[in-house]
């Protein structure tokens, strides 16, 4: 099928436990992919096939699957909700055209929803919302919608209304053609009958249905006149209406329904259909230069033009490295020779075939605005653009997050060094937010990420999927250290040996920089007593020493340096001169600036029955926590803190037992902080003692 208005590539994204995976299962099953629905609970989901994703009930990695509705093909994304694996969300949303936004009825917008709606809205995905669960005890369509307009600011658009809530859940009333889907308990997503809608819901159909034709009818000035005249406006048109709005990100068509007990997917497979975009109705990605600004170009969505594409995933399976692509436009066919342009290394197409969770279909050729996946690929990494040799392109990358938190780890027994080596390394090429590092001294393995669930897993895969059995250390965090002081200093380097000698001196300030900005470098130089052609090895000699602080050996940030004035010697001066006595300028004033650690302080949202939200906030302000808000629920109350990293390791632990079971939390990085005194004293002394010891 070649026709791309016949194309939706969408992902299904929200909250850890909302029912992203579950809502598609019934998907796979109604399109007939399936023809047996698996259950999270009972670790037998297609798209979640990892070992620890059906131990975990969690989706930890995105899922690729095909299916068909209507004649149209539907690119399924299934991604998690957790949010150590936000990373799997953010590089999916960024490949696809739309996506599907499931809330839990009873939960509402949680924690990662507000994540993941966040980095949809900057990815600029069209969305329709599908809030599930109302059959469960708690479950409030209403309190939903409503939540979509506070917490997410944004505007939902209601599509249909729920008939019965809870255990008395039975279906659905479509506002658009006042029809009512009402299914029977043998839980068959097929079992459903088309009726009138219950008498005691008329009036409230009739009220929502003119909210919604007005909003509707707003897109389109002819509609709308014709609406305002008294005319009825007809389905096509006000479908035609709401297609236009969905995928301007004016509104956002919300459903309702119960994917567990299979009630209400049909229609969101319809709205699917109508209302999310097909690949050519997307803005075209923006095509980049070699340092990441944007060209003016765009690679359009046309198998006509010149092959582009963007690799977003690489996993590594039984059948060998998979590396997961969006053609933007063009051709791809087995046989083909492409270019990396971020490598410079062309490579030949062995195997393209299309996925289906963990199974896949060889193809011989795809085209624009399909995913596949390429078996085979070398050196590919997540964000690479992969073109046409001779028209090479760059798309827009994709930027991931530092990891904030590290383990040090060593196998168990001798031989498994290698072993290690190897499967780190193919994990670390399938996980950008995974990182690797050895500490030079020790020689200890350093694994990054972010945050303890993140490790964990990535831990258990080495030992399960590749058998290295590993000695876990302590969780470290990620201090960081700035100065507080601006200091004006000079140094020179001089070095007389045989021949021509060494010699550069600058004249500079080290100042504070601005939170969050980094390594700053200028010169005001004036009157060529440094020539222009030395600046870039000064830069280079301060930006290089900025890894190790003075205070504890952790990387510095927010500094600015500024020359602005020196001297040079014809003869002596070399660009290896200045660089040196950069480095040596740096190691002399750093110490007089104030030098200070900081830490990494994380956004943490917890939520916690009523009755525990007095214990909660204490232990969060006994972890040094900032409570910055406190928002009352039906079935509990969420509590928005700022608290230290190195205060929350195993936190779920004791918010488990504070709770009965019953609290949940998230937390993301959100920004760094001076350390108190007390505490820096401690992390100085024993990165010094790890210093004697090495």
């Amino acid at each position: 099928m070649t026709d791309l208005s016949n194309y939706r590539n969408i992902g299904i994204f929200a909250h850890v436990d909302a029912g992203k995976t579950t809502t598609t299962e019934r998907i796979l099953k109604l399109t007939g992919k399936i023809h047996k629905t698996g259950e999270v609970h009972d670790g037998a989901a297609t798209t979640d096939f990892m070992e620890q994703e059906q131990e975990r009930g969690i989706t930890i990695q995105s899922a690729a699957t095909t299916c068909y509705w209507h004649d149209h093909r539907l690119n399924i994304i299934d991604t998690p909700g957790h949010v150590d694996f936000t990373i799997e969300v953010y590089r999916s949303l960024k490949v696809l055209d739309g996506g599907v936004g499931v809330f839990c009825g009873s939960g509402g917008v949680e924690p990662q929803s507000e994540t993941n709606w966040r980095y949809a809205n900057d990815s600029g995905v069209a969305r329709i919302i599908f809030v599930n669960k109302l059959d469960r005890i708690g479950a409030d369509f209403y309190n939903v919608v409503n939540q979509v307009k506070t917490v997410l600011g944004a505007k939902p658009l209601v599509m249909c209304l729920p008939i019965g809530i809870e255990d008395q859940y039975v279906g659905v009333a479509d506002l658009l053609t006042r029809q009512a889907y009402v299914w029977d308990d043998t839980g068959l997503p097929e079992n459903y009958e088309i009726v009138d809608i219950p008498a005691d819901m008329t009036d409230l159909v009739e009220e929502y249905r003119e909210e919604l034709i007005e909003t509707a009818v707003e897109q389109d000035d002819d509609v709308m006149m014709a609406y305002m005249e008294g005319e009825e406006v007809s389905i096509d048109d006000i479908k035609h209406c709401i297609r236009k709005g969905t995928i301007s990100l004016d509104f956002f068509p919300t459903y309702c329904g119960s994917a567990f007990k299979n009630k209400g997917v049909q229609l969101i497979l319809d709205a699917v259909v109508d209302y999310l975009p097909n690949p050519k109705e997307v803005d075209p990605q923006p095509l980049t230069d070699d340092l990441g600004g944007e060209t003016g170009e765009y690679a359009l969505v046309t198998a006509e033009e010149s092959f582009k594409a963007l690799a977003f995933k690489i996993m590594d399976d039984r059948f060998g490295a998979l590396t997961f692509i969006r053609i933007y436009s063009g051709t791809l066919r087995r046989g083909d020779t492409i270019l990396n342009s971020y490598t410079g290394k062309t490579e030949r197409i062995g195997r393209m075939v299309e996925m289906h969770a963990d199974d896949r279909n060889e193809l011989e050729q795809a085209k624009a605005g399909d995913i596949i996946a390429i078996i085979g690929m070398k050196n590919v990494q997540t964000g690479h653009t992969l073109c046409d040799p001779k028209n090479p392109v760059t798309l827009e990358s994709m930027v991931f997050p530092e990891p904030v938190i590290s383990i040090a780890v060593k196998p168990k027994d001798k031989g498994g060094s290698e072993k290690m080596g190897i499967a780190i390394g193919k994990m670390v090429a399938e996980d950008p937010s995974f990182h690797v590092e050895t500490d030079q001294d020790s020689g200890e393995t350093i694994l990054k990420g972010m945050g303890e669930l993140h490790l964990d897993v990535k831990v258990d895969i080495l030992n399960r999927s590749y058998g290295v059995d590993l000695i876990v250390g302590e969780p470290q965090v990620a201090y960081r250290e700035t100065i507080t002081l601006s200091v004006d200093d000079s140094y020179t380097h001089k070095k007389q040996t045989g021949g021509a000698g060494q010699f550069g001196k600058i004249d500079f300030k080290i100042k504070p920089g601005e939170p969050g900005s980094g390594f700053g470098f200028r010169s005001t130089v004036v009157g060529g007593n440094i020539p222009k052609e030395f600046f870039p090895a000064i830069e280079k000699g301060f930006k290089s020493m900025m890894m190790e602080g003075p205070l504890a050996g952790y990387p510095v940030l927010d500094v600015e340096i500024e020359i602005y004035d020196g001297a040079y010697h014809a003869v002596d001066s070399s660009a290896v001169a200045f660089e040196l006595a950069a480095k040596a300028a740096y190691r002399q004033t750093m110490p007089k600036a104030g030098p200070q650690l900081i830490e990494p302080i994380m956004k943490v949202d917890v939520f916690t029955p009523e009755d525990h939200v007095g214990d909660v906030i204490g232990d969060l302000n006994r972890r040094r926590g900032m409570i910055k808000d406190q928002e009352a629920g039906k079935t509990g109350v969420r509590i928005k803190a700022e608290v230290p990293l190195s205060e929350m390791f195993g936190y779920i632990g004791h918010l488990r037992t504070m709770t009965s079971g019953r609290g949940q939390f998230s937390m993301e990085f959100s920004h760094y902080l001076p350390c108190p005194q007390n505490i820096s004293v401690e992390i100085i002394a024993s990165a010094k003692e790890r210093n004697a010891e090495k």
